[in-house]
Formats: C-alpha cells, structure tokens, sequence
C-alpha cells in the first residue's frame, strides 16, 4: 500500500506558493511570507509532508540521483543517441561546464525541502498541539533538510547554509558556507532527528514511508563513513541493527512493486500509480525509472526511452553464481521479461537495466509507474558497518557483515585473511554491483582516499578527463550572476 504523505505532498505547493520550482528561477534562494506560516496540527503536518516532495522531483532522485551512476562508469547515457541528454552525456564524459543543465537540477533541487523544513523548525514550538506529532513532525525536518544538505554537500563542497526562513529584511544574497560548518549542521541535525523520530515500527499503514529512527541512524552512519569518522560509523548501524530491520530473502524483493516498504527498507522515496499530475511536472508522483530505463523498441515497460545502459566493464563485475545480475540488468540469453526475451539489439551497450522496470502488462502506460526509489537499504547499512569495521583493523569482524551481504546474492563468504586494502576493495566492489543504478556508486569513489580511488577507477575505464576539479560539480553561471556573493568552484 502506497503511502498517503506523497500524495497529497502538493498541497503544501498551494499553502506555501513560493516554494513551487518558479522559486527556484529567482532570487532569493528561501524566503516566504510569515503569514503563510502553519498554525494547526493539519497545516503544518501539510507543509511536513511538502517538505517531502523535492525528493521525488527529477531534480533529485526521479532523474538526477540515479544518473550519477552514468557518470561513475557503471552504464552510458544511451538514450537516443545525439543531443538526447547531452547535459548527462558531458557530466559522464567529465567536460561538465558552469552552463551545465543537469548541475542546475542538483543545485536548486534541494532549496525548497530546505525552506519546507526551516518553517517547520521555526514554527512547531511555538504551536499548541499534540507534543508526540510535534516532535515527529521536528524530527522528520531535521532529517530531511540534513538529506538535502548532504546532497549539496557532496555535490558542490561549500553551499550556502540557510536555517531559517528568509524575510524581506534579510540578506537575500548569501555566500557559501565551508562544506565542515555544512557536515556540522547535517551532523547536528541527525542526531536531534533520532532522538525526535519513532522506529518505523510504530507507524501506521497511513504513515509508512516517513522518516524513522533508522533512517536517521542509517544517514548518520552514512555522514560519519563519508567523513572518515569510523568508530561513529559503527556506533550509528549498531543502533540501527537494533530496529527489527532485516535483508530480504531474495534480492529481488528490494524491487518489487508488490513489496515495497519492506523489511529491508530503511528509507525510500515513494511514488504511487496515477497520482493525477502531469508526468512532466514538477509535482511528480510517478516514477521516470521504469519509463526512462525501458530498453527502446522492445515494448517492455510503458515508454522505454533506452537510458542508463550497463557497460562491459560492469557486467563482467559478476561473479557467476550472483543471483543480483539477473535482477539488476537486462542481457540476451538472460532470464525472460514478462515472457519477453532481450536482445542485444535494444542497447547500445547490449544491456539494459532491469531492477526498476515496471511490465507493460502491469502498467501500459508511461507516466504512471508506481516504482519507489531506494535511498537507505538494510544491505548499504551492513556493507557500510563492513567497511568501517575494516578501517578500524577489525577485519575479522568486518567479514561477517560482507558476507551476509554476498550471500544472499548467492555467493560463497570472502577469502578469508585478505588484507586491509584488498578487503577495503572488495567491499567497494561489493557496494558497486548490490547498490548498482540506485545513486549509491559515485559518492562511493569520491569519497575513498580523498577521491583518489575515484579517479584512478575512472582512468581505468579510460575516462582520462576526470581530474581532482571534477570531485566537485561547478557551482551554476545563472546563479552566480544572480547572486553577486556567490563563488566558484575551483577549476571551472
């Protein structure tokens, strides 16, 4: 069952008019009129659930978030060929410019779940109501605006670091904030979050799909491995392993239309079938993956427009028992779809991604595919605890984690004995093919040796124009001509 809160997230469109994308086409970057402000329990659970809304917004994750593994080298943009998704085609290619409409889409998509979220902050003390909604509803901003925040952070280092509503009388043109103040912040505000936020346990059917306890736990842990901060990392899962979560029996379970919200769900963004929008609008309550990801001309899903096709290098990733391949990617000579066999032919790659995708004969048509998107799995917790464990010496240890991972995937348990930077590898590698197509795989190669392991795997698969700048997107021309106090990343 689908979760209500998406559905009628756009009513906090309509409450806070200012917060639609027309906002984002001028300055300031979050202001609102103070009489707008909610001042019961049902507005601001609406502006709540507003706050919820950018996520679902190809800006972030209906497009942007799962492009990001084109440009990690896990698949090509495909597509139509020529200009079709020229903006990816340069992002993946590592010849990105200030002009780039894609970075445009990751740097504004985040300001309206901030504004959303900083009313919420701003105004729920001071209402009279019931004091468990309260906190919650303080909880679930604290965790989404730090989810925000932790995707400008890791996509453009310094951001502007907004936390409050803006006025008329406030400085509507404010510089970049150092990304350690920014973590500070998203540090600061998990935490309070899982102190706020029920286990997801407690939640009614009506109010699956929020945040939880878990999810707070998880993005921490998730916060502190990105910043090399391990035995935080460690403290984080185990709380989270605490919380009923669990792996699902089989792989595709995670990608089941059927299952959603499941027992390995920490966190993901929900879309329901026909939620009566536009598919090209803002307010989007269908998911692009099936649609976007469908393999051209092989009427397989509504819409098949052929992007985000697997590469050689990936497929030969698998090992050959890995029961994740099947799931993950489309192959000829693999298992049928909906009674239909691959060919090679659909693909420029020949292969297609398959995890996401939704039957034509379940949903015909293009703009109603109800697939949820995973943010935080209960397996990228468990490899998250096996990486820091191995960063901490406690190798041993960590293996227990990965091979939980490896097999339900159908695979033997790790070679024992390896070595701290052999196991370092085969956790990543491992990361690489269970998290495949879900947005997870460039922070992973950003983020290890200050980027480095980046870089020297891009170069690998002969991305040669990657270079320590391309860490980090360039802060867009159009709002830095907007914003006079706004600066430019280093390189472009």
């Amino acid at each position: 069952m689908k979760n209500p809160i998406y559905f009628i997230a756009a009513m906090a469109m309509l409450f806070l008019s200012s917060c639609s994308e027309e906002f984002l086409d001028k300055q300031p970057l979050d202001t609102i009129n103070t009489e707008n402000y909610p001042k019961t329990a049902e507005e601001l659970i609406t502006v709540v659930n507003g706050a919820y809304q950018p996520l679902q917004w190809p800006k972030l994750y209906n497009l942007r978030m799962w492009t990001s593994d084109i440009m990690a080298g896990n698949s090509i943009v495909g597509a139509g060929g020529g200009t079709d998704g020229i903006e990816t085609q340069n992002m993946s290619n590592f010849i990105v410019q200030p002009d780039n409409a894609g970075v445009l889409d990751l740097w504004r998509g985040p300001w309206p779940g901030i504004l959303m979220t900083n009313i919420v902050l701003e105004t729920a003390p001071t209402l009279d109501i019931n004091e468990d909604l309260k906190n919650r509803s303080m909880g679930e901003a604290y965790f989404l605006r730090a989810h925000y925040y932790f995707i400008l952070a890791r996509y453009f280092g310094d951001v502007p670091l907004i936390t409050t509503p803006l006025s008329s009388d406030d400085n509507l043109f404010p510089s970049r904030t150092s990304v350690n103040e920014v973590y500070d912040l998203i540090i600061s505000d998990l935490t309070n979050a899982t102190q706020l936020l029920p286990p997801n346990s407690s939640y009614s059917q009506q109010n699956i799909g929020r945040a939880s306890k878990g999810a707070a736990y998880g993005m921490l842990a998730k916060v502190h491995l990105t910043l090399g901060n391990y035995q935080e990392a460690v403290n984080m899962i185990t709380q989270v392993e605490g919380l009923g979560y669990a792996l699902n029996a089989n792989y595709f379970d995670n990608f089941n239309i059927q299952n959603e919200n499941s027992q390995e769900s920490i966190f993901e963004v929900q879309y329901a079938s026909d939620g009566g929008f536009s598919f090209w609008d803002n307010e989007n309550q269908s998911s692009w993956t099936s649609p976007f990801m469908g393999p051209r001309g092989s009427n397989f899903v509504g819409g098949g427009f052929g992007w985000n096709q697997p590469t050689q290098e990936f497929i030969n990733q698998y090992e050959p028992d890995d029961v994740r391949k099947d799931v993950t990617v489309l192959y000829e000579g693999g298992p049928n779809f909906d009674g239909l066999a691959y060919e090679a032919s659909y693909s420029y790659t020949g292969y297609n991604v398959r995890k996401f995708l939704v039957p034509i004969s379940v949903i015909p048509s293009f703009d109603n595919s109800p697939m949820n998107f995973p943010v935080l799995r209960y397996a990228d917790v468990l490899l998250m605890k096996a990486e820091a464990l191995n960063e901490l010496g406690q190798t041993n240890e960590a293996e227990d984690y990965l091979n939980m991972v490896r097999n339900r995937a159908g695979l033997s348990d790790v070679q024992r004995g390896l070595s701290q930077v052999d196991f370092r590898d085969a956790v990543l590698k491992e990361r690489r093919l269970e998290l495949a197509f879900e947005g997870q795989r460039w922070f992973d190669l950003i983020r290890v040796n200050n980027g480095q392991y980046g870089l020297d795997f891009l170069h690998s698969i002969g991305k040669n124009n990657a270079t320590q700048k391309h860490l980090l997107f360039p802060v867009p021309q159009i709002e830095i001509d907007r914003n006079p106090n706004l600066t430019q990343n280093t390189g472009y």
